[in-house]
């Protein structure tokens, strides 16, 4: 199965914020749509990093009181890790367990197409895991 295949399903819309919101607002924003991360992107909609629940937390723990008047810039990671519609689910898996990330952009020819979530792969892997295992019982029936 291919990263494209749990695009069709789940559609390209992506939540983003301004790298000058505050973290009080990229919270809310997560919280309102039930999502773990963010894009940051600029006002022509360029990718300038992603901010995740996890990023507010460290910011939180080392900046203490305060932390939700700062900006998002400060805390987002700007190092992107990106996909591809046809990247393997396996391999995306595989990418964020090694690089201990949760959130992947989908890129298509330089531009955003989407974002999964392990969340995302792991229900994907699931559904085919229940395919494989259903044409093997009708398989088995049907020879048996």
């Amino acid at each position: 199965m291919i990263i494209g295949s749990i695009l069709k399903g789940k559609g390209a819309e992506v939540v983003s914020v301004r790298p000058d919101d505050t973290v009080l607002t990229v919270a809310r924003r997560l919280g309102e749509h039930r999502i773990g991360a963010a894009l940051v992107t600029d006002t022509a909609g360029a990718m300038l990093g992603i901010i995740s629940e996890r990023d507010i937390v460290r910011g939180m723990a080392a900046h203490g009181p305060g932390t939700t008047g700062l900006k998002a810039e400060q805390f987002m990671t700007r190092d992107l890790v990106t996909v591809t519609p046809q990247t393997l689910v396996i391999q995306a898996l595989a990418l964020m367990t090694q690089k201990r990330i949760r959130h992947l952009p989908v890129i298509v020819d330089g531009r955003l197409a989407g974002m999964i979530s392990i969340g995302d792969l792991v229900k994907a892997r699931i559904e085919e895991a229940e395919q494989e295992a259903e044409e093997l019982k009708a398989y088995v029936t049907a020879a048996g």
